[in-house]
């Protein structure tokens, strides 16, 4: 489980961020949402032990992630092309991701496994990171995620860059890992991508959460209607 409690963050003065309790469990796929400057990269910085709150904490399987680095053996994530290391080749990042990971997996197999969101762009490029497009970098990124046995995954906007094939394959491919019992947290700006990936939607706003409900047709309206008005 992820546990969040009494987590705030502000920046000259200002709040960004104030989460009095939320958990996320294995097995979920939790849609984050919000407008931009909502507190939605903000949240997940503080659950990667990027950014030091000002008070309160993040619990990955009951370790506090400012105080050890063993929750990171149960999650991963990828927020932007930052987390890339751009002068390696795709396959060349992948493999030094699986043998961090300590992956029984070597990258043939990893790509094997996900051939169908990796294409040759990945499988047969010579480029190195840093000469791809967005789009490909996004899904290099997602695939080193799937490296190891990870217990929770966590994505920062991964469909904004994507054709809609890749979209409807990232779709798929979030779905698949919650029936292998995993978790995955996503933000999107697009509702209809949450409502076909995920099954619990978190709205945060203003740097709280405003909603925290279940994937319906209802619930998805009003979130709908909440962005119109």
């Amino acid at each position: 489980m992820i546990k969040i409690q009494n987590l705030t963050k502000s920046f000259n003065g200002i709040s960004a961020l104030s989460i009095e309790d939320l958990e996320i469990h294995p097995g979920e796929c939790v849609g984050i949402v919000g407008n931009n400057g909502a507190g939605k990269t903000t949240f997940f910085k503080s659950v990667l032990d990027l950014l030091k709150p000002d008070s309160g904490f993040v619990a990955v399987e009951d370790v506090h992630v400012n105080i050890s680095a063993d929750w990171q053996n149960h999650l991963n994530a990828f927020i932007d092309e930052s987390f890339l290391i751009e002068f390696l080749k795709p396959k060349e990042y992948l493999t030094f991701i699986l043998k961090m990971k300590k992956s029984q997996f070597d990258v043939e197999e990893l790509l094997a496994n996900y051939s169908d969101f990796s294409n040759k762009d990945i499988t047969e490029n010579k480029k190195y990171i840093r000469d791809l497009s967005t789009g490909t970098k996004v899904r290099i990124g997602v695939l080193s995620i799937l490296a190891g046995d990870p217990k929770y995954m966590i994505m920062d906007e991964p469909f904004a860059h994507l054709d809609p094939t890749s979209q409807a394959k990232l779709r798929k491919l979030i779905r698949a890992q919650k029936e292998k019992g995993r978790c995955v947290i996503v933000s999107s700006h697009n509702l209809q991508n949450i409502a076909e990936s995920c099954d619990r939607v978190i709205l945060i706003e203003a740097g709280q959460v405003k909603y925290d409900v279940e994937v319906n047709d209802v619930n998805m309206r009003k979130l709908g209607a909440y962005f119109d008005n």
